[in-house]
């Protein structure tokens, strides 16, 4: 038995050797930045928690029963040299953590531009991020890229080396949006609008989830991202216009029905508004999308004069001109054009990380 025990230790090492410890080891910078700031905060914790091991250890050693020469004073009650070290070091740990907090997590806020593409590597101001909107569902990832005008289910792609913005919502109950690899996970909330702005260094095939239990099929609820060069994804695309069909307003209802293990699907165009549309739940003809509910409120709310705007404003907030329909509309309204076009455009407000 006492031979075993080694042999299990040594083969519960090489089976330890062979984990992927994606976190702390990422193929983006956000997500490599974060990992550096995990291990800097393990360090300053350990600073404290290994003396408490060790002196925990030591103490139960020399003052066991046993030991007949440990001394011996219970009137012993107060040392101030010891109360300054116990209170003044994890004081000045609490500190060192709260700025290195307060400065890792303003520098890699999800909502803000990215500021350098790696370290020591500066980003080029000319090259736009490219945007994907990413929509949680039951329980399946649906993927819009609107600069290239397709579409994909479980399955996303993005160019190595080029800042990516993430827009990002739910149809249905909150999920959360994770790819280990390439950054911190952030909510997808229904009605509202998130942002994950974040990009990949290294080519591969990295794997993304949802991190937030959803029901029956959130253990399957995951897909695949892949690190591509320029040439490769424009191929990708190319593949999924020709294997696509048409994102409309009727699949997406199609899409919205829960499914477990959804197939890779592609969309090789995808109807114009959709996107707003699904952020501000109004996929059919007979809801009213959000940001028009918004305006209804503001306009009078419920009763019966509530009634007669939520009909009279329907789809205002996605009109080419709002300022100047809303003057027809409510010519008696003295409102400066500047705060007419504000409140038409009002979009559900964006939820933090």
């Amino acid at each position: 038995m006492k031979r075993l025990m080694p042999v299990t230790a040594l083969l519960s090492l090489f089976a330890l050797s062979g984990c992927d410890l994606v976190v702390l080891n990422p193929s983006g910078d956000v997500a490599a930045q974060q990992a550096d700031l995990i291990l800097y905060s393990t360090v300053l914790m350990l600073i404290i928690i290994v003396p408490v091991m060790a002196l925990t250890v030591f103490f139960a050693w020399k003052y066991r029963e046993s030991n007949k020469n440990a001394s011996y004073e219970p009137d012993w009650d107060h040392s101030t040299s010891l109360e300054i070290i116990i209170w003044s070091v994890p004081l000045a740990i609490i500190i060192c953590l709260a700025g290195l907090t307060y400065v890792a997590t303003h520098r890699l806020d999800p909502f803000e531009p990215l500021r350098r593409l790696s370290d020591g590597q500066e980003i080029d101001p000319s090259v736009e991020p490219m945007v994907i909107q990413v929509s949680a569902m039951d329980w399946k990832w649906l993927f819009i890229y609107p600069e290239q005008g397709i579409a994909t289910v479980n399955e996303v792609a993005a160019i190595v080396d080029r800042p990516i913005k993430f827009e990002i919502t739910s149809t249905t109950v909150m999920n959360s949006f994770f790819v280990p690899a390439l950054a911190g996970q952030i909510y997808a909330m229904s009605g509202m609008q998130t942002e994950l702005n974040a990009i990949i260094n290294e080519p591969g095939v990295y794997k993304g989830f949802s991190a937030n239990y959803s029901g029956a099929g959130f253990s399957q609820m995951h897909f695949k991202f892949h690190g591509m060069d320029e040439a490769d994804f424009d191929s990708w695309v190319g593949q999924v216009r020709a294997q696509g069909t048409a994102l409309d307003r009727e699949t997406i209802a199609e899409l919205n029905q829960p499914s477990i293990a959804h197939p890779v699907t592609y969309y090789d165009s995808v109807e114009d508004g959709l996107w707003d549309k699904i952020v501000n739940l109004c996929i059919d003809d007979d809801s009213l999308c959000l940001n028009d509910m918004m305006m209804v409120d503001a306009l009078g709310g419920g009763g019966l004069e509530g009634l007669w705007n939520r009909e009279l404003f329907r789809g205002i907030c996605s009109a080419d001109d709002p300022g100047a329909l809303m003057a027809m509309i409510r010519p008696e309204m003295r409102i400066r054009e500047d705060e007419i076009i504000t409140a038409m455009t009002l979009v559900p407000p964006a939820a933090a990380n």
